[in-house]
Parts: structure tokens; sequence; C-alpha cells
């Protein structure tokens, strides 16, 4: 079942990821792909079962997807821990690997005793962020690893489509996004809209509807559809629910924040906090959103590129961030804003972005945001300028969006 369900199937190696996992594969924890539905999580997968079978002798693999009709028995605890003893090989390695593990009930429960019992090394895949962390950390704490994965980035892009760096490529990513599977669509607006449209439907109604038993679908669709218009900005749940009341009279703070939480744990959106950058307070009022994948934001409201490109310039460098293993926030620093502020292994990062700096006045705001900060991090200035000044005195260097989405920070 493992081949045909494998080779069958034309995946291109996304080595950002599996790179990052191979290090913990025959180690005694449990390794968690997280992500938003369709976003590559079982194609990573295959790549390290292939690369396990290419690698270790006498590898035994056990597979489990309860879409497919052989595993559809597979509902609880108990099913799962009987189906992999049912599997396992003696004198091999064996190696378990469930793809949405989320779906079947108390996973967590199977998962503690085959890692207490050392009868297979384990990887899964999941979809709900809520509920993996939670089951997994009261059940299985210090004894896993999340490895978040995202839609493609630009250089991705290119690789996958084939695809010269140029800006033309780049309208396109920001118009279509990254879901892998476009690779079998095509790149045709009209196609991939459509393709996108149903994956919106599919994680709304199955990751966000069902799973957390939201009643009000119409409100939920007004507060992607708000989110969408207004990417970027800052706000709070306060200031969302006073602008929904003027269209529903019952909004309250707490109904946003109950329904911006699924969207959050289907890894759908993400929500950035502010940071003092002198404090390192992070402020619990006001927050900017972002997407995981621009398509999909795309088919929420419609796009135009003239007017709406910083707004996805900015999301395409959030996510490309994300990519990079910072953890990111927007910095404020007294009324002065600095788009992001990315950490990673005790070191930052800090970056401004603007479609064209067109004016001595939008150079000064830009520039001089990050002339305000007295440390030695590298400072960027990231726009679609095609000549720049470099980097200037203060070491704030202008870069080009596309070299700086192809840029391993």
């Amino acid at each position: 079942m493992i081949d045909k369900i494998r080779f069958t199937r034309d995946y291109i190696d996304r080595p950002i990821y599996t790179e990052r996992i191979k290090p913990f594969i025959g180690k005694d924890i449990i390794k968690i792909l997280v992500g938003q539905r369709r976003i590559g999580k079982s194609y990573i997968m295959y790549q390290l079962m292939d690369y396990i079978e290419k690698t270790i002798p006498n590898a035994h693999l056990i597979y489990i997807n309860r879409e497919l009709k052989p595993h559809e028995f597979i509902r609880t605890d108990d099913d799962l821990y009987q189906y992999v003893h049912t599997n396992l090989q003696q004198n091999c390695k064996n190696f378990l690997f469930i793809d949405e593990v989320q779906e079947i009930q108390r996973f967590e429960y199977a998962l503690r005793c085959l890692l207490a019992e050392g009868v297979c090394d384990i990887t899964c895949t999941g979809s709900n962020a809520s509920m993996l962390s939670g089951e997994l950390a009261t059940h299985l704490s210090g004894r896993y690893i999340e490895f978040p994965i995202h839609s493609l980035g630009y250089a991705e892009f290119l690789r996958f489509f084939t695809l010269e760096d140029s800006n033309q490529s780049l309208y396109k990513y920001l118009t279509i996004g990254g879901m892998p599977y476009l690779k079998v669509i095509g790149t045709e607006e009209v196609h991939a809209f459509e393709y996108l449209r149903n994956v919106y439907s599919t994680i709304l109604l199955k990751d966000v509807v069902a799973r957390e038993n939201i009643r009000n679908v119409s409100f939920l669709n007004d507060l992607v559809e708000y989110l969408a218009d207004n990417l970027g900005n800052m706000f709070s749940a306060s200031n969302i629910a006073k602008y929904l009341k003027s269209q529903r009279p019952t909004v309250s703070t707490q109904t946003v924040i109950n329904y911006i939480t699924p969207l959050l744990n289907a890894f759908f959106i993400h929500k950035v906090n502010r940071m003092d950058i002198n404090g390192l307070k992070i402020f619990e009022i006001g927050e900017k959103y972002y997407f995981e994948d621009l398509g999909l934001r795309n088919v929420i409201r419609g796009y135009n590129l003239g007017k709406e490109i910083q707004k996805l310039l900015e999301n395409a460098v959030y996510l490309h961030l994300l990519r990079c293993s910072y953890d990111v926030k927007v910095g404020q620093q007294g009324n002065y804003e600095i788009d992001f502020i990315g950490s990673k292994n005790g070191n930052r990062i800090y970056i401004q972005v603007a479609y064209q700096l067109m004016d001595e006045r939008t150079r000064e705001r830009e520039f001089g945001n990050l002339m305000n900060i007295t440390d030695h991090y590298p400072k960027y200035v990231v726009s679609m300028d095609e000549f720049n000044a470099g980097t200037n005195e203060k070491g704030i260097q202008q870069i080009h969006i596309r070299e700086f989405l192809m840029t391993a920070l």
C-alpha cells in the first residue's frame, strides 16, 4: 500500500523543511509537522519516508491516513495502538507515519504508549494548533518537537513552476500564492482561483466550522473578509467588534476573539503582536493579522495589485521570516513603528517594507524609523525599487523584495 500511495505521485523536494527534520529521525522523540491543510505536509512526509528507505538498512515503514479506505476504521487510540502493533516487523527498524493525526480520537494516548515502548520512530502531520499543542503538551511534554510547514516561498514558487526570477514572476506569486498543488492545477488565474476557492471552503467548513462548532457561519465569513480587507493593519479584537457592530448590532469583543481563535488554530491566519523595542515588552492590545497564503487571501475579497501591492508585499515578507524560523513581532518605539522584528537564536533583524521609495519624505520615514534604533543588529528597507542606495552610513541596507525573498536569513 505504501509504495502505491507514494510512487504514483509526483512531488518536488522541499529541503528547507526536510533538512531540519532529518537530524531527528531515529531519535527518541515524536516529530509533528504542523500547518494549514493542503500546505504540503503529506508530501514532505513522503520525502522523509523515501530518505529513510534509501539511508537506513532494514527500515520498515508503517503509514496511516484515515482518508484511505484501508485506514477508515482507525478512529480511536485503541484502534491506532492495535494497528501499529499488528504491523510491526521483528528484526527491523520500524518507522510510523500518521497523516492528520488529530482525526484519531485520543491519539496522544497511543503515541505516548508507543513512544514509551520504543517500538517505532514516530512522525505525524496535523492541521489544528490548539488540539495538537494542548493534547501533546499535556500528555507528551518534552517528548515531541513541532516543525511548522508553510506555503511555498518565492524561491520555491520559481522552482515548482520553472520560472525565471522577474517582476512578472513576483506578481504571479503575489496573485495566486504558494499552495503546492497549483503545480498540478497550473498558474492560469481562472483555474488557480477555482482550486483556491475550494481549498478555502474546505478549511473554513472542515477545520473551523465543524471542528470548533461554529454556529454563525455568516459572521465568520464577514470576519474573514474584514481581515482580508485590512491585511497588515494594526487593530485589536475590540476595534474589529466596533466596526462589525455597524453590520451586526450583537457583536461583542469576546465574540470576535471566539471566531478569530479557530482561524488561528487552523493556521489560516497569523497574529503578530507588538513589542517595545527598548523595553522588550509585549503589548497585549494592538496586533496585525496576516494570511498563510496570499492566493487564499485574494480569493476572499478579490485583488488589485495596483492598490494592494503594499499589503501583499508586507504579507510576503512576514511569511518569509516565518519560513526562516524567526519569531516575528511588530516593533514599537515611542510613536514610531517598525514593520517587523525577527528574533532567532538570540539575534534580531529589523525590517521596513515599502512598495517604492518615490520621494524623500518616504525615504525619511522608512529609513528614519530604523535609524532611531541604536543597537547593531541588521536593518533592512525592503522595496520594489529597481535602483537602490545599497547600505547607508548607519548600516541600513536597502534591498529589492525579490532578492530578499530569495535570501536564507
